[in-house]
């Protein structure tokens, strides 16, 4: 997957009684065959935002999707019980699935937390390295595991945290969205040779510092999402870039200049 040009981040819908959830599949599904034919990978965030929603797998038992293990990547967060937890990766790993991105993730009213005692952690509440070790530990060889990076938090914390995660198992790193070069993530790139750099797809910039949690920065005061792509290329020629928020109602081969090579 890491050899890919582009990730692109596909939302499964929303869990709605006020939804039509097999309209909403078919188009999950539809948008899963854009991507393929791109010849891109794909990403399916867990719950983001707390947001109850499909799970990754279940939504391609749902719609028989099959699909190569170098292009998919199953995001895993720690709002599951243990038994929730075992069967998702149970069922990963019966789909022939490889790469997992272990986050926190977002919590909510309707998710549970993964008792942190249940997967051999010593703290109060769950950490991502906590996770990337028992799904290391208990399906070895099974899967690739990453983790994230967070440039807007304080340095050296979070490059040390980023370390931290490298040593429980974590494999690859995937920033949150940038705006052009990052000197941290710079430095992450002296601590981890496979990282993955997330461009912002999109103009709704406010969403953009909801996303990373931080206040407006004097580079996204005019965004123009393709200049920041472009900019981003330069900079990190050698990475695979994850596209979020990218629209579905657009001719990526115009977009994505990684594709006309």
């Amino acid at each position: 997957m890491l050899e890919i040009p582009y990730i692109i981040e596909i939302l499964t819908p929303r869990r709605s009684p006020e939804g039509n959830i097999d309209q909403l599949l078919d188009r999950f599904a539809e948008r899963f065959q854009l991507i393929m034919e791109a010849g891109c990978a794909l990403s399916i965030p867990d719950n983001p935002m707390g947001q109850l929603r499909l799970g990754a797998l279940e939504s391609f038992d749902l719609k028989g999707l099959t699909f190569d293990p170098e292009t998919v990547m199953m995001n895993l967060n720690t709002f599951h019980d243990k038994d929730e937890l075992d069967a998702l990766l149970q069922k990963a790993a019966d789909f022939g699935l490889k790469y997992i991105l272990v986050i926190r993730g977002d919590g909510g009213p309707h998710l549970p937390r993964l008792d942190p005692k249940s997967i051999g952690g010593s703290h109060n509440i769950t950490t991502t390295m906590d996770l990337l070790r028992y799904i290391n530990s208990e399906f070895s060889d099974t899967f690739v595991t990453g983790a994230a990076f967070n440039p807007y938090k304080p340095m050296p914390f979070e490059l040390d945290r980023a370390h931290q995660k490298m040593e429980a198992g974590a494999q690859f790193i995937v920033t949150q969205p940038v705006i052009g070069r990052n000197e941290h993530i710079d430095s992450l790139g002296i601590i981890c040779e496979n990282v993955v750099v997330e461009a912002w797809m999109s103009t709704n910039i406010d969403l953009f510092y909801k996303s990373v949690g931080r206040e407006r920065i004097e580079q996204a005061e005019h965004y123009d999402p393709l200049e920041n792509l472009s900019e981003l290329h330069e900079a990190y020629p050698h990475c695979c870039i994850y596209l979020s928020m990218l629209s579905f109602k657009q001719d990526w081969r115009h977009l994505l200049p990684r594709l006309t090579h």
